[in-house]
């Protein structure tokens, strides 16, 4: 609504401008005061300047006194009814005798005092007023946090709701502010939205609709949770927050007071059938509201009843001993004035909504005040008594003392005394919504008059100085209010009733600015600029409507200007986009538009719901007169409307018009001529004229057009029309393209595409050639219309021969009702999938090309050999006219299936019967011969002739059971070339195993035969058995023809087969644990019917004897039975099994085997076949105890380790026995023997060491073994204490047990600065002190250091002191120098040092056998370990010297198998490349200095910690204790050693605080983040080499898998290091090469790498010019190492540098090297090299001397004698001519001495 502003709704006090005396000079026509009145304004006439005149106060207004003002809570009074009786009747008798007793005498005295006393009489009324009861409206002011108030629903919002309060106030209510249940609703749906991220596979589910829980108008109870005035000067701006939640609506109400016809707000709970479980959240009580469907008002719909929705109810009795709430929500019960709480005990119970029965104590023309139950005070306002809205004249219709029905609506919380406010108004009363007339019907006043209409004439019918107007709008039912800021513009002096321009029954224009829903009024404003104000909200804002208005803001973001903010009318402002700007693009919109500007523009759309305008300035849009479209309503095929794109595709563009309507432009209607990519002719923000093509609303579709459709004439439309598809015209070619030819109807101008592919039946470089010959204007004849759209004008022609000729002769296919059957059409390949080729003919009518219907040479090919646009002539195969479907084939294929089909039916070649000639002869029930071929399980393979193929299934080969030799291999009789007569029953169908008619044979049928001796007879014809023949019940041979897992499938005859169920397989049970075995394909089954399926084609059968009324029921069942059983569900602690179809029951883990050792359910799988025996049956209950005993199942006389224990076992005292646990309490253990036994262990029986957590040590389904210690009224007791239970049990250590000197192991139970307190293994709950100076043969500071409670040691008793039962124990590690404890294994025991059960394993000797600790001493293991490492390290050395060592691994294992043991390697990776001359420390022998620990090494946090006293220097003892954290998961403890390990290190310690910060490395790249990552990094290289931790990180990424972080590493530490180092090169390039698979990056390092090391202003690194003879060896190695190399690029490069540097013999060695060590070495190629290396100049003898030696020994592996001859020639001959030239060299020196 913009400027206008919300003003408070009609109070019925006056305001300080009312407050005037009534005796001011201006005439008023209002009704007769009264007496008191009247007197008041003489007086007030006469003495103005009197102190005692009452000016102040309204003189029209009597105030009434509360007798009692602080009467009790509830109603209650301080006098009994008899009391006030007689104060009453006393007082009346002391009036009456004064007045007798003044008589006349007294008259003149009375007159006299009287004007003496008017002053006295005057301040006796002030001080009345003071406590008397006012009327007051309820305005904002008076709403305060606890409020309550009635109210109606007046909007719905997706996250709030609107309330209609008294008096023009409107409250929100929050979606969380509804009830407890809603919002537990939304948080739920909140959590799922977090945990599924955006999958939304249930949205909506529990998403919650607010427009489904409320409705507009319902009446509510809402309690004010704040109020917040945030008004500013000209704008006032208030909110007031609401709560539906029952337990705030319902504040101040107790149990007591919710009584019959009390109204609460209820919120739904539960739906239940007969009603509604409601919650109404009394305070301090539990008492639940419930509503039944019959008591639902019809009105709401039952939907909308959802758990949480609310629902203002009124009670209408109690139930279920006072604590169920009946409720009803019937407008005759709950709208019923009728219907007050007269059973109320107190005043609480009277609440808004709640109707009342009001004694009215005063009467004033602005209000009614009364009272309640005699005590409580309630008010009815101007509004809400009637006076004002309908005009109604209180002191006339409600009298002093009379009664009223009243509905109350709402509450004061800051009034001094309890007091409510009520309404008298018909709709408030009837809880209904208000409604007008109209022409004697009744409608809502927002139908007759909506928001922002102008009423021409509003009737003033009463003035409310300083209030405002009751107007009469001319709706008959509805009033109007004008408050007096909204009668005129400016400021308003005064209004009176019978005088100035708005005096009763003065007519005014206005304008309607609200509704409000509860009071029932419009509220009018008559402000002239309101009136002539366009819009007052956005809501009244048409879309595509022009508008003016002043630019108020420039928006501007990162891009510049992004638009403008334009204002179109008070208070509302619209967006212009920048796209919106202007018709075109604007470089410096900001130079046009300026602030206060006057634009005239067009509404783009309005979102009211988010108070949004969007406009445009765009001159096309704004002077255009076009209709502005906004829905699909306003459309119509061929209307041309400007829109705006907004997105441009490939494929065309997207274009807005008016509202949220958008259109697609295709590419094809964009223009005329052909558009390539519409990015280059359109752009976003550019207006175009459309024209509608077509559009769907149900699909949101519109397609529109740039195309004009008047130039599309009526002459092309008809010619359109008439043109057909496969009629032949001519046409002008007006545009070439690559894919198609756009040409021009020569007749009708029409538009047409020609694509390229159908120019020719040729090949696709003919069809090529083809289109090279046509140029532009050239007239192209005989083409061939194939395709017509009229709607979007477009024609597809073609220029394919066959396709002309086809339409020429009429055998163009168009649609599905020309194909016929073997038709031979032309069309051509439309598209080609893996499985089958699309044809399409003319008209897009398309057929299926099946793979198999094409030639077998064309069927491997790619595509088939084909492609698209090819043109083909197919063969109609299959044609379906009411799905529209062909199917064809390729004439060739088909003609050769006609012909292989046509062979069946030649002459029969050496048949067997002579009446047999062809195949024709062999009619169904044919008796003829045939020779067995081979013998299968389930069949026999026969031959009628040499070129009729037949089969017998063995179901046909016999009549009875008893003609079956052997059931296992029933044609194990027949032989190869045996002679059988036959009958011929049909074809066989090997694609679903049935026989069809004769007529279906084709050129691979096998004819289904039968040899049964009942259907050789010759009067029977065949009748084999089919599914209709077979009746539940009947008995039949089948043949076993597969055997799944838990089935066996069989034949009972070629067409019907059957199932079996493995537990119906047999009654022998032995034969159901190997079904396969028992049932071998083909063998013969005695079966019985048990179902037949028709619709699945499946008959379930059975084979076991005995017939259907044998089936297993709970009345047969009976104790011992051995019965098959299939698992049906396995947990932990049973196995659940079926016995038949209503028979099911558990195995126990104690009856599935004798030995309890055994007992796993989990060993068992669903659907397995079991055999179980019936213990215990309760037939009753239908329970059974079943057991899978092999005693009881198999063999009684098998062993039983864990005897069965039943109801009618006899246990008895002194009994050991085994058990499950089945339940640990708190009384003890009950352990489970079988069945219905269970036995109590008692916590005092569990062990014979104190247990501090016992339960700990316990849990369900455990075994335990114990002995029976009580059977004392049937109450079994057991006993767990191995003292009891053992034969042999050693007694627990005592105190005098104890020696000193004795070595012991304990627990460490308490650590305290001073020592250690540990618990002794073996002991009777002894503990004995370590004081921290016996703990480490250095002094000790603080002991929790060292130990930490729960760590396991070993001890020597230093002093027992029995008196004082104290024990002291030492730790020192020269205590165990001696070697007496060799033998004492710290772990040996369990931790609980006497608490273990029989059965249980330590958890350390567990620990211990699974080898997961790390080992510190010497191992077998560590040895092998190191051996490897060794060999490692000489072959990274060798490959170093090569330039092939890549990077360091720098890898670790963080299951603590493997560590850096090898300080060779550590030191080789430590000196890198730089060659830094750095001593490095000697490795050392880790000396355990702190006593042997055992064998396995530490174990826990308090063994390393003690080795580190020793070794703080240590790196491999650190990584070894990071990874023991590791090896639990502890990650954060594994960090903190590593921390505490960077700080202790010595700083000299170089190396080993490097080992550390890698293992760190490993550590975070292993198990930490990213960032984790990256900060340790950054201070590995602050406190080491730089470019080492980056070399030492890269090999951990490439270990560890990541390589692309390490890729990304390289590149950093090419930047960093790379201008320095040739290393960081070659590392790279070999990762690049070995690990990465990029050689051709590694091959463009290295031009990279020469630019940057060999540049001679390098001055970073010495000798930079030669740095190429470092680099080009060692990547020229790559190529020849790296298995993804090139060889011969590595020669090349060994060439190069060997052309420029030919005496560098170094480099002839490598290559040698290289090439005689490549696995694919060529043995010219390296004769070559040797022999070239032999003729370098300059050739020293001891170099060559070495070459020749090396030749000479690779030509003894390699080569022959003649090759090894001419090796030992060729170095005879270089030392020949070495020694000739060294001679001649000292000839020429001889002869310049003589000279």
């Amino acid at each position: 609504m913009g400027s206008l502003k919300r003003k408070e709704g009609p109070s019925g006090a006056s305001t300080s401008k009312s407050a005037r005396p009534s005796t001011e000079a201006r005439p008023s026509k209002r009704a007769k005061a009264s007496e008191s009145t009247k007197d008041g304004v003489k007086k007030g006439a006469k003495q103005p300047k009197s102190p005692a005149k009452p000016a102040a106060a309204p003189a029209a207004t009597s105030l009434v006194k509360e007798e009692e003002p602080l009467f009790p809570r509830g109603g209650g009074s301080v006098l009994t009814p008899l009391e006030q009786k007689q104060i009453s009747i006393q007082a009346k008798q002391d009036v009456l005798f004064e007045e007798q007793s003044t008589g006349k005498n007294g008259d003149k005295v009375a007159r006299k005092k009287k004007r003496k006393s008017r002053a006295d009489d005057t301040n006796t009324k002030l001080v009345k007023d003071e406590d008397a009861v006012k009327i007051e409206s309820l305005n904002f002011k008076r709403l305060v946090q606890g409020s309550l108030v009635l109210g109606t629903v007046c909007a719905i919002n997706s996250l709030d709701i609107a309330v209609a309060l008294p008096n023009n106030l409107v409250g929100h209510v929050p979606v969380t502010a509804v009830s407890e249940v809603l919002t537990q609703r939304l948080q739920a749906s909140a959590q799922k939205e977090d945990d599924e991220e955006g999958d939304s596979e249930d949205e909506g589910a529990d998403d919650v609709d607010l427009k489904s829980l409320f409705y507009l108008g319902q009446y509510v109870r809402a309690y004010v949770t704040s109020t917040m005035d945030e008004s500013t000067p000209g704008k006032t701006k208030r909110h007031i927050g609401l709560s539906l939640e029952p337990a705030h609506a319902n504040s101040g109400l107790s149990e007591q007071d919710v009584v019959e016809n009390v109204a609460l707000m209820a919120s739904v709970a539960s739906v239940e059938d007969h009603g509604f479980v409601m919650d109404v959240s009394i305070s301090e009580s539990k008492l639940r509201g419930f509503l039944p469907h019959k008591q639902l008002d019809k009105s709401i719909p039952e939907e909308n009843l959802q758990p949480g929705s609310v629902l203002l109810c009124i009670v209408t009795g109690k139930a279920a001993g006072g604590k169920v709430v009946q409720l009803s929500t019937f407008p005759d019960r709950l709208g019923n004035p009728k219907n007050s709480p007269s059973e109320a005990t107190t005043i609480g119970s009277f609440l808004p909504g709640t109707a009342a029965d009001v004694l009215v104590s005063e009467v004033s023309q602005h209000g009614v005040v009364g009272k309640v139950m005699g005590h409580l005070d309630v008010t009815a306002d101007l509004v809400h008594s009637g006076a004002g809205p309908d005009g109604v004249d209180l002191v006339e219709k409600y009298k002093v003392g009379s009664r009223l029905k009243a509905r109350i609506i709402c509450t004061f919380p800051n009034a001094k005394l309890p007091k409510l406010g009520i309404s008298m108004l018909p709709h408030v009363l009837l809880l209904k919504p208000k409604t007008a007339i109209q022409s004697g019907h009744e409608v809502a006043p927002t139908q007759l008059l909506a928001h922002s209409a102008i009423v021409d004439k509003c009737t003033v019918q009463r003035v409310e100085p300083g209030i405002g107007l009751y107007v009469d709008v001319g709706v008959e039912g509805t009033p109007g209010f004008v408050h007096i800021s909204r009668v005129k513009d400016g400021k308003v002096d005064g209004l009176f009733e019978s005088s100035g321009p708005y005096k009763i029954g003065s007519v005014h224009p206005g304008r309607v600015v609200g509704y409000n829903n509860f009071d029932g009024m419009y509220l009018l404003s008559l402000e002239k600029h309101v009136l002539e104000q366009p819009f007052l909200r956005i809501e009244d804002i048409p879309v595509g409507a022009v508008v003016p208005g002043v630019v108020e803001k420039l928006v501007i973001n990162q891009d510049g200007l992004g638009g403008l903010i334009v204002n179109i009318a008070d208070g509302i402002s619209g967006l212009v986009p920048e796209m919106h700007l202007a018709d075109v693009h604007l470089q410096h919109p900001e130079k046009k538009f300026r602030e206060g500007m006057k634009v005239k523009a067009r509404v783009l759309s309005t979102n009211p719901a988010m108070h949004q305008l969007r406009l445009t300035l765009k001159k096309t849009l704004v002077n255009s007169d076009a209709p502005p479209i906004k829905s699909y309503d306003e459309l119509a095929v061929g209307l041309q409307v400007p829109g705006t794109i907004v997105t441009v595709l490939q494929h065309g563009a997207i274009v807005q018009f008016y509202g949220q309507l958008r259109g697609f432009l295709p590419v094809s209607e964009m223009s005329e001529a052909y558009i390539h990519d519409p990015k280059e002719h359109f752009r976003v923000g550019q207006t175009v004229s459309v024209y509608v093509i077509s559009f769907d609303p149900e699909a949101s579709r519109l397609i529109v057009s740039c195309k004009d459709p008047s130039a599309f004439g009526l002459e092309k439309q008809l010619a359109l029309k008439k043109l057909q598809i496969g009629h032949l015209v001519s046409a002008k070619v007006t545009q070439k393209t690559e894919d198609d030819i756009f040409v021009e109807l020569v007749d009708s101008s029409l538009k047409a595409i020609l694509p390229v592919g159908h120019l020719t039946d040729k090949s696709v470089s003919k069809t090529q050639s083809a289109l090279k010959k046509i140029h532009v204007n050239q007239t192209l004849s005989e083409l061939v219309v194939l395709e017509k759209n009229e709607g979007r004008r477009s024609i597809t022609l073609s220029h394919k021969p066959s396709l002309v000729q086809a339409s020429k002769e009429g055998k163009l296919l168009a649609g599905v009702d020309d194909a016929r059957l073997g038709d031979k059409v032309p069309g051509f390949v439309r598209n080609i999938t893996a499985t089958a080729v699309f044809v399409q003919f003319a008209g897009k009518l398309t057929t299926l090309l099946p793979k198999s219907k094409l030639p077998r040479e064309a069927q491997d090919k790619p595509s088939f050999g084909m492609h698209k646009c090819q043109s083909l002539v197919v063969k109609i195969t299959s044609v379906d006219k009411d799905l529209g479907r062909l199917v064809a084939a390729i004439p060739s294929a088909a003609d050769e299936e006609v012909k292989q089909a046509a062979t069946m039916t030649e002459k029969a070649v050496n048949s067997l019967d002579d009446s047999i000639t062809s195949v024709d002869d062999l009619a169904i029930g044919k008796l003829t011969k045939a020779r067995v071929k081979s013998v299968k399980e389930t069949q026999l393979n026969v031959q009628i002739a040499d070129n009729i193929q037949g089969r017998i299934d063995v179901s046909q080969v016999f009549d009875n059971w008893e003609d079956i030799p052997d059931p296992k291999r029933p044609l194990k009789r027949f032989k190869s070339n045996d002679m059988v007569q036959v009958r011929v029953l049909g074809i066989h169908d090997a694609r679903n195993h049935r026989f069809l008619p004769i007529t279906h044979r084709s050129s691979h049928s096998v004819l289904e035969l039968s040899t049964k001796p009942g259907d050789l007879k010759e009067d029977v014809l065949p009748e084999p058995l089919s599914l209709e023949k077979i009746e539940v019940g009947s008995r039949h041979i089948a043949f076993v023809n597969n055997v799944a897992s838990y089935h066996l499938w069989v034949n009972l005859s070629p067409n019907v087969r059957g199932r079996i169920s493995a537990m119906e397989a047999s009654d022998d049970l032995s034969k159901l644990a190997n079904l396969e075995k028992s049932f071998p394909v083909g063998c013969a089954i005695h079966v019985r019917v048990l179902a037949v399926d028709k619709e699945k084609e499946r008959v379930d059968l059975s084979a076991r004897t005995g017939g259907a009324d044998n089936e297993l029921s709970w009345d047969k069942i009976q104790q011992g039975l051995v019965l098959p059983a299939k698992v049906t569900k396995v947990n932990d602690r049973q196995v659940i099994v079926k016995l038949s179809e209503l028979v099911a029951g558990p195995v126990h883990v104690v009856d599935l085997a004798d030995d309890y050792d055994e007992a796993n359910p989990l060993s068992h799988s669903k659907n397995e076949i079991v055999r179980v025996a019936v213990v215990e049956v309760d037939k009753s209950n239908k329970r059974l105890r079943l057991s899978m005993r092999p005693s009881r199942v198999l063999n009684s006389s098998l062993p039983v380790k864990d005897r069965e224990i039943t109801k009618s076992s006899k246990l008895e005292v002194g009994d050991i026995i085994r058990g499950f646990v089945k339940n640990v309490s708190d009384m003890g253990l009950f352990v489970s023997l079988g069945g219905d036994v269970v036995v109590l262990v008692k916590i005092t029986n569990l062990s014979d060491s104190y247990l501090k957590d016992w339960k700990e040590h316990f849990q369900v389904d455990q075994l335990v073994k114990g002995r029976i210690i009580s059977v004392a009224s049937g109450r079994l007791e057991m006993s767990l204490k191995l003292s009891v239970v053992e034969k042999d049990y050693v007694p627990l250590k005592t105190i005098a047990d104890l020696q000193e000197g004795q070595t012991i192991t304990g627990k460490v139970r308490k650590v305290e600065e001073f020592g250690a307190f540990i618990d002794i293994d073996g002991s009777m709950n002894l503990s004995g002190l370590c004081h921290r100076s016996e703990m480490a043969d250095r002094a000790v500071k603080d002991a929790k250091t060292l130990y930490n409670e729960g760590d396991r040691v070993k001890a020597r008793v230093l002093k027992v002191d029995l008196d004082k039962k104290r024990i002291n124990l030492g730790l020192k590690p020269s205590y165990f120098k001696d070697g007496d404890a060799d033998d004492m294994d710290v772990d040996s025991e369990d931790e609980d040092a006497g608490a273990a059960l029989d059965g249980e394993e330590s958890e350390d000797e567990m620990i211990g056998d699974g080898g997961g600790a790390l080992l510190i001493g010497d191992s077998d293991d560590e040895d092998d370990d190191d051996e490897e490492e060794e060999e490692s390290d000489v072959e990274m050395a060798e490959a170093e010297e090569e330039g092939l060592t890549g990077l360091d691994a720098g890898g670790f294992d963080w299951t603590a198998n493997a560590l850096d043991a090898d300080d060779n390697a550590d030191t080789g990776a430590a000196d890198g490349p730089t060659k830094k001359g750095k001593k490095r420390r000697e490795p050392q022998m880790i000396v355990d200095k702190t006593a042997e620990l055992d064998i396995n090494g530490p174990q826990t946090s308090s063994d390393y910690e003690r080795l580190l006293l020793g070794q703080p220097d240590s790196s491999e003892l650190w990584i070894a204790y990071m990874a023991s954290q590791m090896q639990v998961n502890d990650l954060g403890s594994a960090r903190q050693v590593a921390e505490r390990a960077i700080k202790t290190i010595n700083i000299k310690e170089e190396t080993d605080k490097l080992n550390v910060w890698i293992a760190y490395l490993n550590l975070e790249v292993a198990y930490g983040t990213e960032e984790t990552v990256d900060e340790v990094f950054k201070r590995a290289c602050t406190y080491n080499d730089d470019q080492e931790v980056h070399e030492r990180l890269a090999s951990i990424y490439i270990q560890s898998g990541k390589h692309k972080e390490a890729d990304d590493l390289f590149e950093k530490i090419l930047k960093k290091f790379g201008s320095r180092s040739a290393h960081v090169w070659i590392n790279y390039a070999h990762f690049l090469h070995a690990t990465a698979n990029q050689p051709e990056r590694a091959r463009a390092l290295l031009k990279r790498a020469t630019q940057v090391l060999c540049n001679p202003s390098n001055t970073s690194v010495a000798g930079a010019s030669q740095m190429h003879l470092t680099l080009l060896p060692k990547f020229a190695a790559l190529e020849f190492r790296s298995p993804h190399g090139d060889r011969e690029q590595g020669r090349t490069l060994f060439e190069s540098l060997l052309a420029a540097y030919p005496r560098k013999f170094d480099l002839w060695n490598q290559l040698a090297d290289l090439e005689t060590s490549s696995p694919a070495k060529d043995p010219a190629v390296v004769r070559d090299l040797f022999e070239r290396g032999s003729k370098v100049k300059g050739l020293k003898p001891k170099q060559a001397k070495a070459w020749f030696r090396r030749w000479a020994l690779w030509e003894e592996e390699r080569g022959d004698a003649k090759s090894r001859e001419r090796v030992s020639a060729k170095a005879q001959e270089w030392a020949r001519l070495a020694a000739e030239k060294k001679g001649g060299g000292k000839q020429e020196r001889g002869e310049e001495d003589e000279e």
